[in-house]
């Protein structure tokens, strides 16, 4: 699911603007010929829909915390089916393990299996309620070229509008990786998450941080790091808060895993 481009769903895109004919697969059969592109499709809708009745509860409370697990569940699903997609078949060896690891796939079923019984917390759904909403773009274009290069003009130029905000989604998807770990541990204080979660939520992070397609986490550290080093070389910062950053900022990057060139 966390691919950094809106792949998986783009087959048939190349027939963008041609109008449809007798040839031309319906949108039932385009789907029923592919099967995986439209289950990724189907799962990625159905965790938008879910994230937004859970972030805007129009159907009651306990409506809204089933749509919260559902979200994650079917953000499982979308992980599960991209792994079929671009793994071999799963054997029980070193090195296709080695090879699931780097997959940003495996990071966010990691991510789903964390939270999906936690206390519901909006940050946690934002991740993979943007991801599915940047990475179903592409195959509902493509669903809207089978009925006419006429068809969905008003979803058309929202789905460009989104997928030209493609970076800035992304940069956003790996702020709120990066700042939901603090929340974390906040809500251990307060008794809302499990001790362990911040400990496993570390892994998920030092994962997203090595990223071979997704640059965006390493990115914002850099820029995050970055920042703090200049608000901390300013004469009016005090000594203490300086110190302070300092040594969170040398800790922080002790604790980053090496990233392969």
């Amino acid at each position: 699911m966390a691919d950094s481009t809106t792949g998986g769903g783009s087959t048939g895109a190349g027939d963008a603007g041609t109008a449809p004919s007798e040839s031309q697969p319906g949108v039932v059969n385009y789907m029923l010929a592919h099967k995986v592109d439209a289950g990724l499709w189907l799962s990625r809708v159905f965790t938008v829909g879910c994230s937004l009745l859970y972030a805007i509860p129009l159907l009651g409370v306990h409506v809204a915390y089933g749509c919260y697990q559902r979200a994650l569940i079917s953000s499982a699903i979308t992980s599960v089916l991209r792994l079929h997609q671009r793994l071999p078949r799963p054997q029980l060896t070193r090195e296709f393990f080695a090879q699931l690891v780097l997959e940003d796939s495996a990071h966010y079923l990691f991510f789903a299996l964390i939270f999906v019984n936690s206390f519901p917390f909006t940050m946690i759904l934002m991740p993979v309620f943007l991801f599915a909403l940047l990475h179903a773009t592409a195959f509902t274009k493509t669903l809207l070229n089978l009925q006419g290069p006429n068809a969905g003009q008003f979803l058309r130029s929202l789905l460009d509008k989104l997928v030209a905000r493609q970076q800035d989604i992304l940069r956003l998807v790996a702020c709120t990786e990066i700042f939901l770990m603090p929340a974390v541990v906040f809500m251990v204080f307060g008794g809302r998450m499990s001790l362990l979660v911040p400990f496993i939520y570390y892994r998920f992070l030092t994962l997203r941080y090595a990223s071979r397609r997704n640059p965006y986490s390493r990115q914002l550290f850099y820029e995050l790091r970055v920042m703090m080093e200049q608000l901390c070389s300013r004469p009016s910062c005090p000594v203490f808060i300086r110190n302070m950053c300092n040594k969170a900022i040398g800790i922080i990057s002790r604790l980053a895993p090496p990233v392969a060139q």
